[in-house]
């Protein structure tokens, strides 16, 4: 069945790129609500809802970034979305006091560490999930993004820099039984120095920090306390996929296979999966479908102490 929480959560920090603080409430919804956000900053004569889902995204390279008809955004979403997904919830409404998300340490795991804290209520409807029936693919230069057939939900993901630090990462993951928050939850978004550089010179990245990115230089990694996982940057471009996925609607029952890709890139292969009728299909999870969706059965063990190195 569907889940949402028990009781709000509540996170306050910085947003990655505008630097603003805000407070955002993660508040339980009723079955078939969806996950919506609500600006509380925005003056009432505009819509300030958002909804969590692939066609209200916007283009944006850096992150991802969802807007409704009066212009009224939200940026950074794919975190957050990744633990909601993680976490099966499937109903929620966010009240953010900005226009970004906040990036905490720069991974899911304290979001979360908050729903669990929050605890999560069955809701009496089922689960539509999106089972993928036919190979779907999009490209950009190297970069590739595809969704296949499968059972479940399993990542397949590569990623090929030319900083040593970094170089060539590849792994997949099965998303059932709660290993999205076990494998992926805690690992933090990456970028290069040189990055960082370029990014604050068109006034971005404002609020990151060692604490809150890894970041590289060469073979360096500059970050405080190193990695958390040896593989920690391709773990994370697997959350973000996680959670870019999410915006389905609902849990995607494919294999999804990323080669250098990134945000805008899924958004277009989502895209292209619901602009063919012949590619998908929903169905309603049953006992014998539930068991397979990312989040079920996840308990407090499960989370990664975020201080471990692997």
């Amino acid at each position: 069945m569907q889940y949402t929480l028990k009781s709000p959560a509540a996170f306050a920090g910085f947003g990655l790129h505008g630097g603003a603080p805000v407070r955002m409430v993660v508040h339980p919804a009723a079955a078939d609500h969806g996950i919506w956000f609500r600006r509380t900053d925005v003056a009432a004569d505009r819509d300030v809802m958002i909804p969590a889902r692939w066609d209200a995204v916007t283009p944006s390279r850096l992150c991802t970034v969802i807007e409704n008809g009066d212009g009224v955004s939200v940026s950074t979403i794919e975190h957050l979305m990744a633990a909601l997904a993680g976490m099966a919830i499937s109903n929620a409404l966010i009240e953010i006091d900005a226009p970004e998300v906040p990036i905490l340490d720069g991974s899911a795991a304290p979001f979360i560490e908050g729903f669990m804290a929050a605890g999560l209520e069955k809701q009496d409807l089922p689960v539509r999930a999106v089972r993928i029936l036919a190979p779907v693919e999009v490209r950009e230069g190297e970069a590739v993004a595809r969704l296949e057939p499968a059972e479940m939900l399993e990542i397949d993901f590569r990623i090929d820099f030319e900083e040593q630090a970094i170089g060539v990462q590849e792994r997949r993951l099965n998303m059932a039984n709660g290993a999205f928050v076990r494998e992926l939850s805690d690992s933090r978004t990456f970028c290069r120095q040189s990055d960082v550089d370029a990014m604050r010179a068109r006034g971005l990245a404002l609020g990151g920090t060692l604490e809150n990115a890894v970041v590289f230089s060469g073979d360096r990694v500059l970050s405080p306390g190193g990695l958390r996982h040896a593989d920690e940057p391709v773990r994370h471009k697997m959350l973000d996929a996680v959670g870019d996925l999410s915006l389905a609607g609902g849990p995607i029952l494919g294999r999804y296979v990323g080669e250098r890709a990134g945000h805008a890139l899924t958004n277009r292969l989502l895209r292209a999966v619901f602009a063919n009728p012949a590619a998908y299909e929903i169905v309603d999870c049953g006992p014998g479908t539930l068991g397979k969706l990312p989040g079920v059965g996840v308990h407090p063990g499960d989370l990664p102490a975020r201080n471990a190195v692997s």
